[in-house]
């Protein structure tokens, strides 16, 4: 890297900007504590991706996951329960996502909803001046100082806020700004040590609690790693075992079998699972890639209501329910859009469904990505739930098989569905280049997780040469046809100008690249972070 090497601390370096306002979070004692979290539980990091490895040759020559035979004793006992939520997640009706930018943790703080999930993960593309200014913003918001002033306002927090949880960036990542020992730190630790260093104790005094979202976790072991890392925390900084609390996103095909075992490792610190379903779309297409029987439909087409999708939803909330855990919905990818009424109005009503299925189901709370569906999402469950969570509901007649979990969507494939897959790839990557994770395109809002699906999905169906529903095989040579034409039809769209001055031809290099090479990238963020600043 290019840039000037700071070593705060022995045998760290960081390669970034390092203004005295990022000096504020990146101090010695806080690099300290990272570095020492990275020594003890990076190995075990490295060792457990390396198993997804292993996992994944496994599927590849047809041993399709199943319920763990070893833990069987875990499921089967209905005694066992995880701790106590703390009283400001007892009711978690609405939770709003987004970045870590300053006026969006004001504006998710202040819109009305029960949490607030500050994400470095999916929303964010972590570029160093991102990811640094994130940890700020979250500081002054723990300590109510956080402020944003343009021309025309000035944003303060309300007296009354959302709870606030954090998404640290998923054990796959690395901050390639930051070396331990001369390696790059896990970007999981590395968030997640850096806010819980400098806030929990800042928000115990406050009542509440350092509060976490856990993403693409594949294996209970993962998330006893998480736990580990927990306790070890807690003792470092002298705060109370059992203090710090954490969601797990069963946002991976291969989580969904391991759901009792998760909440099981984490149950001391549990606070319930969430429905991550875009990425667990992703997931069910990454894992199955090779298989020519598991070839998904249009990703349009793969709805809740799916059989494979519904079994999944009915397990988390069946699961959660007996551990006394909550059992959180997932998003709805449609948002308000501007200056059209009637569509305005098509697509608040998709999401009202959608919520109203979240609440039916017997789901806790759910997820919205904008400020102005809280209301939306709050009117659908306090019209249907009676208290601040269904923990009462127990599904004690649902059963779900392996078979349940592996059924391939119904649905087809099109063409449209193809062009769109590369339209809003090619966008998303551009938009993430230049440091944007969270993208409104065409009345739904993309991140990494949707952004994925559409690479995936034309990755399998280029591999497996899948054919349309008029009978037309997806070939390399269609690819570069309705590639061609998406490009032009993007630089129609967003004028020549801001085409030129983009990184539209950048991003529809690495498109292409993970589409089309002979093997499959893990993530598109992975070969998209080596380009990022």
């Amino acid at each position: 890297m290019n840039v000037e090497k700071y070593s705060p601390v022995a045998s760290v370096e960081i390669y970034g900007n390092m203004s005295p306002t990022y000096a504020e979070i990146l101090t010695p004692d806080a690099l300290r504590f990272v570095a020492q979290l990275q020594r003890e539980f990076g190995p075990v990091r490295a060792y457990l991706l390396e198993k997804r490895k292993e996992r994944q040759a496994g599927i590849d020559a047809g041993k399709m996951p199943d319920f763990l035979p070893e833990t069987a004793a875990i499921r089967n006992d209905h005694a066992w329960k995880i701790a106590p939520v703390p009283h400001d997640l007892d009711s978690r009706c609405v939770e709003i996502t987004g970045p870590v930018d300053r006026k969006m943790v004001i504006n998710a703080l202040n819109s009305g909803a029960d949490v607030y999930m500050a994400d470095f993960e999916d929303s964010h593309a972590p570029t160093w001046s991102g990811t640094v200014e994130g940890q700020i913003n979250l500081r002054d918001a723990v300590r109510r100082t956080i402020t944003y002033e343009t021309p025309k306002k000035k944003y303060l927090l309300n007296e009354e806020t959302a709870t606030l949880m954090v998404r640290p960036r998923g054990w796959h990542l690395v901050e390639k700004h930051v070396l331990v020992d001369g390696a790059p730190v896990s970007a999981s630790l590395f968030d997640f040590g850096l806010f819980l260093y400098h806030n929990a104790h800042a928000l115990i005094e406050r009542e509440t609690g350092p509060y976490f979202y856990v993403p693409k976790i594949e294996s209970h072991k993962e998330a006893k790693l998480w736990n580990e890392v927990i306790v070890f925390s807690q003792d470092y900084l002298k705060i109370p075992q059992k203090t710090v609390k954490t969601t797990v996103l069963i946002e991976t095909i291969l989580a969904a079998f391991e759901m009792d075992e998760i909440l099981y490792e984490l149950k001391d610190h549990s606070a319930g699972l969430n429905c991550g379903r875009w990425d667990y779309i992703f997931s069910c297409v990454k894992k199955f890639r090779n298989n020519p029987e598991y070839v998904l439909p249009d990703r349009s087409q793969i709805t809740m209501d799916a059989a494979c999708m519904k079994a999944y939803r009915d397990l988390l909330i069946k699961t959660c329910h007996v551990r006394g855990a909550h059992a959180m919905g997932g998003m709805a990818a449609q948002i308000p859009i501007k200056n059209n009424v009637e569509a305005n109005e098509s697509a608040l009503e998709k999401v009202h469904a959608d919520k109203r299925r979240d609440v039916f189901a017997g789901h806790d709370g759910t997820w919205v990505a904008h400020p102005d569906l809280v209301s939306l999402a709050r009117h659908a469950f306090k019209n249907h739930m009676h208290g601040p969570n269904q923990l009462w509901i127990q599904l004690d007649d649902v059963v779900v098989q392996a078979k349940d979990l592996l059924q391939v969507p119904e649905g087809t494939i099109t063409e449209q569905g193809l062009r769109t897959n590369i339209k809003i790839g090619i966008q998303y990557v551009e938009a993430w280049l230049r440091g944007n994770g969270c993208v409104p395109l065409y009345n739904l809002m993309e991140d990494a997780a949707t952004a994925e699906i559409s690479r995936s999905q034309v990755w399998q169906w280029l591999k497996h040469e899948a054919q349309t529903e008029c009978g037309q095989k997806i070939t390399h040579d269609l690819y570069a046809k309705v590639e061609e034409e998406e490009m032009c039809a993007i630089e129609k769209e967003v004028g020549k100008e801001r085409f030129a001055q983009g990184k539209y031809e950048r991003a529809r290099t690495l498109f292409r690249s993970l589409v089309t090479s002979q093997e499959f990238v893990e993530f598109l963020t992975l070969p998209a972070y080596e380009e990022l600043e």
